[in-house]
């Protein structure tokens, strides 16, 4: 199973930026967030596989983006424009060998 770390989040008000980081304790083929807010459902947040294929949350596409350094085992989500719906706990989530693995969640708090 894959050891995962998050950092970062924080509080912002609405249109600030946030920067996430999640280092692996060796790389999973899929890396990236979800979230959940208060009383809602996990979501996915965006996602970035080994060979390069992402995927969105609708609701973030156009402000978020994901990266990767394969060579640090490491995953970053830059989150620009925040609306206070971002709001939530951010997981950092890898998939590897069929498996899922988690960190244990930051918190993203957006004022309006």
């Amino acid at each position: 199973q894959v050891q995962l770390v998050g950092t970062g989040g924080g509080s912002v008000r609405s249109g600030g930026s946030l920067r996430l980081s999640c280092e692996a304790s060796r790389n999973p083929y899929k890396m990236g967030w979800y979230r959940q807010a208060p009383e809602k459902e996990r979501e996915l947040v965006a996602t970035l596989t080994a060979d390069g294929t992402t995927e969105y949350g609708n609701s973030v596409k156009g402000r978020f983006t994901i990266s990767r350094d394969i060579d640090k085992k490491s995953a970053s989500l830059q989150m620009n424009n925040l609306q206070p719906e971002d709001t939530g706990v951010y997981y950092c989530y890898g998939h590897h060998y069929w498996r899922d693995s988690w960190g244990q969640g930051t918190q993203v708090t957006v004022s309006s």
